[in-house]
């Protein structure tokens, strides 16, 4: 369902297939199998690291797999939610930059899977952004709900997308600030995300502050998706820590 392998100090996470990329707790449960594996190899490593999630196929993802869901209706959905909290509170955590290579159509929950990374870079070829939510009736819950009031601080954009459910081409979706770059080719969208993780693990920047740092400014979405918070005392020594790692020409 997925594969994961090293370029450089990219990570890259690919959803495999030419099927529409749908969540349900088995791939998601294969996602997150992949994020530990990169969490522990960064922890045993030395210098940076950087992650990118693609997808091959029409799809990065199409949502939540609905089929799957009415096959047993009062449990199904409940499990599929939960399984989604758990990735993105896994990618919201995970000590590295994140980026999400958008090589197809993204729509309702592979939104939130999508934005859920630091930086976002999208195919501008072919694919649309769509929050089909509005058109199929399904209400958000408020932990992807306050995920999207972060990741689209614009009202009019906001409500564009939630509201009107506007299918957005890449190219559109760069302008009013949703993704940060449209790159023509799936393939080149994928190398401009890698070219963007290799550049941001460059910095060498200590893991833990950056989740930390992350986990700070999305402090709503973080509790939201069930992200245990540090108490002061906690984040004082961590940085007590961290400063005492520091060379004296940094401080």
């Amino acid at each position: 369902m997925c594969t994961l392998e090293k370029r450089g100090r990219v990570y890259l996470l690919t959803l495999t297939g030419a099927d529409e990329h749908r969540l349900n707790p088995t791939l998601l449960d294969a996602v997150r199998s992949a994020l530990a594996r990169v969490r522990s190899e960064a922890a045993s490593s030395d210098g940076g690291a950087a992650l990118v999630i693609a997808a091959e196929g029409k799809f990065f993802s199409n949502g939540f797999d609905l089929d799957w869901a009415r096959a047993s209706p009062s449990l199904h959905p409940g499990l599929m939610t939960a399984a989604l909290r758990r990735t993105l509170a896994d990618l919201l955590s995970l000590p590295m930059p994140t980026v999400a290579a958008v090589t197809g159509h993204v729509s309702a929950a592979g939104c939130f899977l999508a934005l859920s990374h630091d930086y976002v870079v999208m195919r501008a070829d072919r694919g649309f952004l769509y929050m089909s939510e509005v058109d199929i009736g399904l209400p958000i819950v408020e932990s992807f709900m306050a995920l999207m009031r972060a990741k689209i601080p614009d009202p009019r954009t906001r409500r564009d997308v939630l509201l009107w459910g506007k299918k957005m081409t890449a190219v559109e979706a760069e302008a009013r600030g949703i993704v940060d770059r449209a790159v023509v080719g799936a393939r080149e969208a994928v190398e401009a995300a890698i070219a963007m993780g290799e550049e941001l693990a460059a910095r060498n920047w200590d893991g833990e502050a950056y989740a930390s740092i992350r986990k700070g400014l999305f402090k709503d979405v973080c509790r939201g998706l069930g992200l245990k918070e540090a108490s002061d005392e906690e984040e004082e020594a961590a940085a007590s820590a961290a400063a005492a790692k520091l060379p004296s020409s940094k401080l």
